[in-house]
């Protein structure tokens, strides 16, 4: 049970450090520690390796087991799981009773816990990791030992990360202790830290278990991701934002001022997109074409492809000229020096490759506003779950993979498409994916010619694709069309040959699709049902 309130008493002002605890995994910064703490009179309490390393330093430091009276034992397994540990590590100094009992017992303070932990996530990122392995670096002693240390934070000072090594020193040196704040901060770092671990450690296991079907969601979802960057605001000014994870590892900022929480947003699509047209392997041969995207509030607005980036950027910029400005561009190749002359014409907010030459960084450089990221196909996970917030909960999905269905979908027409028509729906229907639902594209081999999505019905968008593409003056003539779902009526099909379409692909499943069916082989107009939908609510 607690403690009731009379036994609770109040954290100290000032924590003098007189003896420290030492017990890390990562020994970054461990010497300098060491000797920064021995200079200022800490006695120093030290377990297996990292007593090594103290030691093999030259500096005093006590061995766990001298002071435990007990071996290491079981492997290593047991070493610091004793009443002088954690005795010294939870006494409330304030409270009699527990004055008395550590005198009862011999137990000394200890009033700063200097501690990290087994590395299981490197262990399990290794493709051959067995079981047994990335069982034995679950670390037991670790996490015990920094939450008792978090928990009595009233009186103990608890490190679990290197980068804190030099301010708590600076503290130490400059006011003899640490202050309740400094205290507190520890305190939630480690319990942060010591939650992500065991959020690691559950997600492998539930993720490797022998007996558990590898498509069975967790029975509890845990997230565990640090914060990367205070964003200056959200989706509106008066939102405040805060971006977690790894995302700026995997794309990183290479030029311009902190990325806004709506730049991450179509920054996050404008990937997904280009991901579709990059095998899982890397960069696509040299004979393979580019593909660049044109994005705009998170959806795209053009895409191409080209013998060169400068080519395909051509061909997306021609859907639509008017929504570039202030969007967002993403290759699948380096961008070069042509790229950039043409991009540097308009205002965009953000440019995203896997690289930039030489050339054409110093030339985007040059306007310090916009954002330059290179991204890691490498390091993109696009099969990992989709999680989206609702009131009291969280909905959780598996990403939808690259539609790659064209090529054996079914022909349910009379009159069959040709290679190029073929070709033509591939791209479209790779793209479609990406515009939000109801969604129409109208297509080339190599460019997007008109899209729609966002509409409330799919012939809407099929006439606020067509509007579109007259307006700008493109001829939608002989093209194809990509729908992300069934047509429920004829009459988005119809209107879809009327503005010039020359083939369909779409998923079919609908109460109607004999109707549309019967339309397509009226109009001569070749057909493909893929029998898989891609929705982008």
């Amino acid at each position: 049970m607690p403690p009731s309130s009379q036994s609770l008493a109040p954290e100290v002002e000032i924590q003098k450090i007189t003896r420290a605890l030492l017990s890390v995994s990562d020994k970054s910064g461990l010497v300098e520690l060491a000797k920064d703490l021995d200079a200022l009179g800490v006695e120093l309490v030290a377990s297996g390796g990292t007593a090594g390393a103290i030691r093999d330093a030259g500096l005093p430091v006590l061995d766990v087991a001298e002071l435990t009276a007990s071996p290491e034992m079981l492997g290593g397994r047991v070493k610091t799981l004793h009443p002088k540990i954690h005795g010294g590590i939870l006494a409330r100094r304030a409270l009699a009773e527990d004055r008395a009992d550590m005198e009862a017992n011999e137990i000394r303070a200890i009033d700063l816990v200097v501690c990290n932990l087994y590395p299981f996530e490197a262990t399990v990122a290794r493709p051959d990791v067995t079981r047994a392995e990335a069982v034995e670096k679950i670390d037991i002693g670790g996490p015990s030992m920094i939450r008792s240390a978090a928990k009595n934070h009233a009186y103990v000072g608890v490190l679990c990360d290197p980068a804190d090594y030099a301010s708590v020193l600076s503290e130490l040196t400059d006011a003899g202790g640490l202050s309740p704040a400094t205290r507190r901060r520890l305190a939630l770092k480690a319990f942060e830290h010591t939650a992500g671990y065991d959020t690691a450690i559950s997600q492998w296991l539930s993720e490797n278990d022998p007996e558990v079907p590898a498509e069975t969601f967790p029975g509890s979802l845990l997230i565990s991701l640090e914060k990367t960057d205070e964003l200056r605001y959200g989706e509106n000014p008066h939102q405040r934002a805060a971006l977690y994870g790894g995302f700026l590892e995997i794309c990183e900022l290479l030029h311009g001022k902190a990325l806004s929480y709506n730049n991450l947003v179509d920054a996050q699509a404008a990937l997904a997109l280009i991901v579709d047209f990059i095998p899982a392997a890397g960069a696509r041969p040299a004979d393979e074409q580019a593909i660049v995207a044109i994005l705009k509030h998170n959806t795209p607005c053009g895409v191409g492809a080209g013998a060169t980036p400068l080519e395909a950027y051509d061909n997306a910029f021609s859907t639509d000229p008017d929504s570039p400005f202030g969007g967002i561009i993403v290759s699948s190749r380096p961008f070069d020096l042509p790229l950039a002359k043409k991009v540097d014409e308009i205002f965009t907010e953000v440019l995203i490759a896997p690289s930039f030459t030489d050339e054409a960084l110093a030339l985007l450089q040059k306007k310090k506003n916009r954002r330059l990221l290179s991204f890691d196909r490498e390091r993109i996970d696009p099969g990992q779950l989709e999680v989206r917030r609702v009131f009291g909960g969280l909905l959780v999905q598996e990403a939808d993979p690259a539609p790659d269905e064209v090529f054996s979908a079914d022909l349910v027409t009379e009159a069959e498409p040709s290679a190029e028509q073929r070709q033509a729906m591939e791209f479209a229907w790779r793209v479609v994916k990406h515009v939000k639902s109801n969604a129409i594209v109208f297509a080339a081999a190599d460019r997007t010619l008109a899209i729609g999505g966002g509409a409330t019905s799919r012939v809407d968008a099929v006439h606020a694709a067509a509007a579109k593409a007259e307006r700008v003056g493109l001829s939608l003539e002989g093209c194809v069309l990509a729908s992300d779902a069934f047509f429920p009526f004829a009459d988005g099909l119809e209107t879809a040959v009327e503005a010039g379409a020359s083939a369909v692909v779409q998923p079919g499943g609908s109460n109607r699709d004999e109707e549309v069916i019967a339309a397509a082989n009226r109009l001569g107009v070749p057909m493909l049902m893929t029998g898989k939908r891609h929705f982008r609510h």
